[in-house]
């Protein structure tokens, strides 16, 4: 595999805070973190979340961001959750370079729940919407900027000399007659300094860290297995809990024989305890997971099932192709009077199906719950809602709950949950635990068949499109409705989510960024299974119709897929044609030969503000479709870390690809979801893995964001191979080449 990036053109760089931050921005370093330069502080959020989210006018107590040492190490508390896509490297990147730290001393720690490491667009403390970079790119910068200004300040007073006699080059201060010393000798006098009300940014034409491929900070300890999960984490004497979770979503327990489970070696109590969506179950709690695990399936349960909704998804699926054929609510209107004369007519209906997020760690935490105060460890996605959530649940007040962030493995939206469902029933656990007069903290395990089986899917969708192309090959109608459950109503994010009784996610990326008319409806239903956001979110299901519908266009219209994209794409489409013509270029497509039974698929999308276009080359053997090659063309703007972008594009290429493969469904047949563990949910493995070379749109904008995008175009660019290969159009995920 290989990246390629390119940086050129110079953007002058300069940046004030909003506002200046006293000496309280300050904590000084004593026993909690052992000397030097701390600092710390809070930016107000300007994006769409931030207003409803973030409380008006709350002075923000301070905290370290920052920690420079005696010995010159410098430790960057990251305020998101480290599962796999490189934030603890990203972000200490851009306080480095700003600081003029000496790299090979930087680390990077995981910050707990707390007010000051709120995200500044989202206005709560969050590890989602492919934001880390994007929204703290500024932020992060500022502070590295400050804490420089407050190190070159100490040392003019201390040398008698003004601040612009002196220059920083890797942790060191350099000024007049040889006079130098480090950062860390000079970190306790900056702590005494004011904090600037306002810096001057870098140049990028002066960045030596930002744009450079820097290895992970992390990856010494992972690939040697010494790095601690979550899942490898375990409190003093605590106990392992496992919970038989009802086989119906918000079912109860209508009674049951622990007699068996309780005769187990090292089982210690069998109780009743709450369970998500008003459902009850039972948990198990033992020495350890083994005797846990034994003691749970030695339990005799019977469940009351009455009163609540059982989903099939034969039924379902009946039940929304059925509305897809009316119109639903408006989300853009257009006019379709020209499908009826149109020269060719297109007429498509999509299935998706419920998909479940499988991180390679399952879903675990330790709950150490007190009468004053509660104690958690888990790696939240999610920290500031599940901080109140543990707090509510217990009793106590959102500062009486520490919530410590563990590094996790994977999660691409499973451990963001609004309900906290997780780690609201580990407190739960951990109440009915104290009151049957134990004391010791619990670890809660989830399995793997716990996980797959325990709801908060990707929400299943129907779509239905009509399109009508004139004989010039011009799009002149398309009538298009979707089917599906919102995943933000009943959320904080409703008000800003939900418009006109439309949830913006389901319909996000239709029509974008064609000049086509468009008319878009959508039909919200309600379902008793538990939805959420699944990485890249609706784009998993509107980029697969919009770029196999287009394609089809194309070929009704006898043009090139490539060209007749760009000829759909205005002024909005800029970044588009960037990133499709640097794909295409690096791949070959339209010069170079591809061998007998092979084909070019393309596809480009744009998410979280960053466009990604793929040229891919595939095969079919014996009715097996096969990925052979991907190129992709990225524009994220500022390229902080290349080797992050090209780990990012990697891992969701092979997400989205898993969504072809047979056996990429969660079905449902009476309320009971029929998969459990990788044998019969297909997940893309190593083996599935084609090569990819990651190729970056060179720019000096402000990051977009990066977690996600790679993952939606991969499918329909496949499709679209698929389709020069055998003349069938798929209309479904997973890929079924019988039934096209």
């Amino acid at each position: 595999m290989r990246i390629e990036w390119l940086n050129q053109g110079t953007m002058v760089s300069g940046s004030s805070s909003a506002a200046g931050v006293s000496r309280r921005g300050f904590m000084k370093a004593g026993g909690a973190v052992g000397g030097g330069l701390v600092l710390g502080f809070f930016m107000p959020g300007a994006g769409r979340f931030a207003n409803a989210q973030q409380p008006p006018a709350k002075v923000y107590e301070p905290n370290a961001f920052l920690h420079i040492a005696p010995d010159n190490s410098v430790t960057v508390q990251v305020n998101r959750l480290e599962f796999g896509q490189g934030v603890q490297t990203s972000l200490p990147m851009l306080i480095a370079e700003e600081l003029d730290a000496d790299w090979s001393k930087v680390h990077g720690a995981l910050a707990p729940a707390g007010d000051q490491y709120k995200d500044p667009a989202f206005g709560i403390q969050i590890t989602g919407g492919s934001g880390s970079i994007a929204h703290s790119y500024t932020q992060y910068r500022e502070i590295g900027a400050k804490a420089r200004a407050m190190l070159i300040a100490a040392a003019a007073e201390q040398w008698k000399v003004a601040p612009e006699q002196i220059k920083t080059v890797k942790g060191t201060l350099i000024g007049p007659a040889g006079r130098k010393a480090t950062y860390g000798a000079m970190a306790d006098a900056a702590m005494k300094q004011p904090v600037p009300a306002s810096v001057k940014l870098k140049d990028p034409k002066d960045f030596q860290i930002i744009g450079k491929p820097v290895k992970r900070l992390d990856a010494k300890l992972k690939s040697t297995g010494k790095q601690q999960f979550g899942m490898d984490f375990k409190a003093p004497d605590s106990k392992v809990a496992v919970v038989a979770r009802p086989p119906v979503f918000g079912a109860k327990v209508a009674k049951f024989d622990a007699s068996k489970a309780k005769a187990i070696k090292g089982v210690i109590d069998v109780l009743e305890v709450k369970t998500d969506r008003g459902g009850s179950g039972v948990v198990v709690v033992a020495d350890g997971y083994w005797p846990a695990k034994m003691g749970r399936e030695a339990l005799v349960i019977d469940w009351d099932t009455s009163g609540v909704e059982k989903v099939s998804s034969d039924k379902q699926l009946a039940e929304y192709k059925a509305l897809a054929a009316k119109a639903g609510t408006p989300v853009r209107k257009a006019d379709t009077s020209r499908l009826a004369g149109a020269a060719t007519k297109i007429s498509a209906v999509y299935e998706f199906p419920y998909l479940a997020h499988a991180p390679m760690e399952p879903l675990n935490c330790v709950v150490d719950l007190r009468a004053d105060g509660c104690t958690v460890w888990a790696g939240s996605q999610f920290q500031t809602v599940d901080q109140g959530a543990i707090a509510a649940t217990a009793g106590l007040k959102p500062e009486q709950v520490v919530l410590n962030t563990m590094m996790a493995g994977g999660g691409f939206g499973r451990r963001a949950v609004p309900t906290s469902d997780y780690l609201v029933e580990a407190v739960n656990v951990a109440k009915v635990w104290k009151a049957a007069g134990h004391k010791e903290p619990i670890k809660m395990i989830w399995s793997r068949e716990d996980d797959i089986k325990g709801g908060y899917y990707r929400p299943s969708h129907v779509h239905r499109a009509d399109i009508g192309v004139d004989a010039k090959g011009e799009i002149v109608a398309w009538d298009h409705v979707i089917v599906g459950q919102s995943i933000v109503t009943g959320t904080p994010f409703e008000p800003m989510m939900v418009k006109d009784g439309v949830d913006s996610t389901m319909v996000e990326g239709m029509g974008e960024p064609y000049e086509i008319p468009l008319n878009l409806s959508a039909h919200t239903v309600k379902a008793n299974v538990p939805v959420l956001w699944w990485r890249s979110v609706g784009s998993t299901h509107t980029a697969f119709v919009m770029e196999t519908l287009i394609d089809e266009a194309a070929h009704a219209a006898k043009m090139d897929p490539v060209a007749y994209r760009k000829k759909l794409m205005g002024e909005k489409g800029k970044r588009h044609i960037a990133a499709l013509e640097l794909a295409v270029a690096k791949s070959g497509y339209g010069k170079k030969a591809l061998p007998k039974g092979q084909a070019w698929g393309v596809a480009v999308h744009e998410s979280f503000n960053t466009v990604i276009a793929y040229v891919v080359v595939a095969s079919v053997k014996d009715g097996t479709p096969k990925l052979h090659k991907v190129t992709a063309g990225v524009h994220c703007n500022t390229a902080v870390n290349p080797l992050t972008i090209e780990a990012q594009i990697q891992g969701a290429a092979l997400m989205g690809l898993g969504m072809t493969l047979p056996g990429a469904a969660i079905t449902l047949k009476d309320g009971v979801v029929e998969q459990q563990n990788f044998g019969d949910y297909v997940v893309a493995r190593m083996t599935d893995m084609p090569a990819i070379d990651v190729h970056i749109v060179p720019s000096n904008d402000p990051p977009t964001g990066m977690g996600e995008p790679g993952l939606p175009p991969l499918a329909p660019a496949f499709a679209n191979a698929l389709f020069k290969l055998t003349g069938k159009r798929l209309r479904k995920l997973p890929f079924d080449l019988t039934a096209a």
